[in-house]
């Protein structure tokens, strides 16, 4: 059975560090304990003896910690080679922090790694992945870094400037392929001890990683790589970890119990130090004995999701190119909204039957909508968005028309609003269909959010949201004021859905009437 040796990076709390390593050890695991030198003596000492009588648990020797800094590496490796030493039964060893807490019980974790003879690890190309958002990328790397970017801005950058006038640049190691990730890993015991091999003969390989930036991303995740058969590594990280748009990781607290235990990982971080319940619940959880989990993975999509609805209407504003353009005073745009884009397509082809008016469909909600060649522009969601005053113009232009119908999403007021604006007349119809769990689910899976293996539980949260979102457009649509807007609903007598064509398109009676009757027009 699977013994772990976790590695624990701490600078803070001593009494959540030794609660940590007694819930962790109790289930017959061990743990090294390295506690930043830079922190108070007396909480190291706090910790030191409270767990001194445990021979699961020991003590790395304590470096100065700094973000960046190849002390964070350097602290890794003292834990590690410590936990190899004494811990001779451990089969894994398992990097954790402070604010590191587990969200599946030990027997879970067992089986789990038992089940796989791989190490996990984030592990991507350095340069040709897009894992580094923003800020340097080969500057790490081919530039000495001896000072802190954090603590000496100015140094640190006048630092780089003269290595780039002076021509300083540094080989990185040839036969090494730098790869990046998380420093969130879990590795087994022979890929653990092929690295430290590997150092022992290799000190240039440790000289070139302390003098560089950031290297808790990169040095284990490049010696893994080039120590262990790629079919053996899994790379990506057990332990649950988002960030923000803003790089800042994200905080969990007391409501999020369930949506932790439904990730598929072993450990979350971070735990908000305030989160006591959670963690209560989750140490419990980790003792608990229970087996059956049901991850679904959907964490990161659900967080992008629900942050990224933004405020209402405001998401986007019309680039200055769309608003020193124009659509023309003599033309329409009529525009079906409707949350059921099989629905909309459906009615838009009977609208073009029975008027002979052209059309297209999401345009700007589809990639694979058919559109004709316009020279380019159509080629693309991107270009569709940013141009979109000039791509109904040319489809006002190829259809040589001067009434256009188009589809839209509910969700795209900020389109709604720019054709508005616009000296052309805009005319909406709002098609209201009914939505039942089975509708929601459908477009819970369709957009990313949930898949065939996502819990209940977390799934009924989900439903949740999603109705209240399609509320909140429905609502911001009728209350847009929007002079020409009509509406059809299902479930309605055909007259009154007759009336909203009529107004909606300036048809004649018995035509608007033919429409009412669309057979099977809201059917799935």
């Amino acid at each position: 059975m699977a013994k772990i040796a976790y590695i624990l990076l701490c600078h803070k709390d001593p009494d959540a560090v030794i609660r940590q390593a007694l819930r962790l050890t109790a289930k017959g695991d061990f743990i090294a304990i390295h506690f930043d030198a830079r922190a108070s003596d007396s909480d190291f000492e706090k910790i030191r003896v409270a767990l001194e009588n445990s021979k699961a648990v020991v003590f790395a020797k304590r470096v100065k910690c700094g973000w960046g800094e190849w002390s964070l590496v350097k602290a890794t490796l003292n834990a590690v080679q410590q936990a190899a030493e004494t811990f001779v039964q451990a089969t894994h060893f398992y990097m954790i922090s402070g604010d590191c807490m587990p969200i599946k019980s030990a027997e879970y974790t067992h089986a789990f790694l038992d089940g796989d003879a791989r190490d996990y690890i984030e592990s991507f190309d350095y340069f040709n992945s897009d894992w580094i958002k923003t800020g340097m990328k080969e500057e790490r790397l081919i530039y000495r870094h001896y000072v802190n970017e954090r603590k000496h801005k100015a140094l640190f950058y006048a630092s780089l400037e003269w290595q780039k006038r002076l021509g300083l640049q540094r080989r990185i190691p040839r036969d090494l392929k730098i790869m990046i990730g998380s420093q969130w890993w879990c590795l087994r015991r022979s890929t653990i001890e092929a690295v430290l091999a590997f150092l022992d003969k290799r000190p240039d390989v440790l000289r070139f990683f302390r003098h560089t930036w950031i290297p808790d991303e990169t040095f284990f995740q490049t010696l893994v790589r080039h120590l262990v058969p790629h079919a053996e590594i899994e790379p990506r990280t057990l332990t649950f970890l988002m960030f923000s748009d803003y790089g800042m990781p994200v905080t969990f607290y007391n409501d999020q119990y369930d949506f932790l235990l439904a990730q598929d990982a072993l450990f979350a971080r971070k735990i908000s130090p305030e989160a006591h319940d959670l963690k209560r619940q989750l140490g419990d959880l980790y003792a608990s004995g229970r087996t059956a989990f049901q991850p679904s993975g959907q964490g990161r999509k659900l967080y992008q999701y629900l942050t990224g609805r933004g405020r209402f209407g405001q998401r986007f504003t019309p680039r200055f190119w769309e608003r020193e353009s124009t659509l023309g005073r003599d033309r329409e745009v009529l525009v079906l909204v409707c949350k059921k884009w099989h629905v909309a397509k459906r009615l838009l082809g009977k609208i073009r039957q029975a008027t002979g008016l052209p059309g297209v469909e999401f345009l700007f909600d589809e990639e694979s909508c058919p559109l004709p060649h316009l020279g380019g522009i159509e080629n693309g969601m991107g270009k569709r968005t940013r141009h979109r005053r000039a791509m109904l113009r040319l489809l006002y232009d190829h259809f040589q028309t001067k009434r256009l119908l188009i589809c839209l999403d509910p969700k795209d007021m900020d389109v709604l609003q720019d054709i508005n604006t616009d000296r052309c007349t805009m005319r909406v119809l709002k098609i209201v269909c009914k939505f039942d769990d089975a509708d929601l689910i459908g477009h819970a899976e369709r957009v990313g959010l949930a898949d065939s293996a996502t819990p209940a539980g977390t799934l009924e949260q989900l439903l949740g949201t999603i109705r209240r979102e399609f509320a909140q457009e429905s609502d911001a649509l009728e209350d847009a004021g929007f002079p020409h807007y009509a509406r059809i609903e299902e479930g309605a007598r055909d007259d009154e859905n007759a009336a909203g064509f009529a107004a909606f398109l300036g048809a004649e009676p018995q035509v608007a009437l033919d429409l009412a009757r669309t057979e099977h027009l809201f059917a799935e």
